[in-house]
């Protein structure tokens, strides 16, 4: 197993209103991954990705296509020490 790592994007686009949240928590449930997920007011969308590092890579890189509607214009992420987040929910 890798080591664990955690990532905190911020995917800026068309990534609200088209199912970003709801495909960035299915996609990650199945990878194994924790964390959460949140529209900001601003248009962009917030994650952070708990897990072994291949997965939360994964899903760094799956946030730069995200939902089939999405039009993803840039993914910032900074990458740090876990947090103990545990499983993968859409913030409100």
């Amino acid at each position: 197993m890798s080591d664990p790592l955690r990532a905190h994007v911020y995917v800026s686009g068309r990534v609200q209103g088209v199912y970003y949240r709801a495909n960035t928590r299915d996609t990650a449930r199945e990878r194994g991954v924790d964390g959460w997920v949140r529209n900001l007011d601003d248009g962009r969308v917030e994650a952070v990705f708990e897990g072994p590092r291949d997965a939360v890579e994964s899903m760094v890189e799956w946030c730069h296509e995200g939902s089939p509607r999405a039009n993803v214009e840039e993914v910032a992420v900074e990458y740090g020490e876990p947090q103990g987040a545990s499983g993968f929910e859409v913030r409100y």
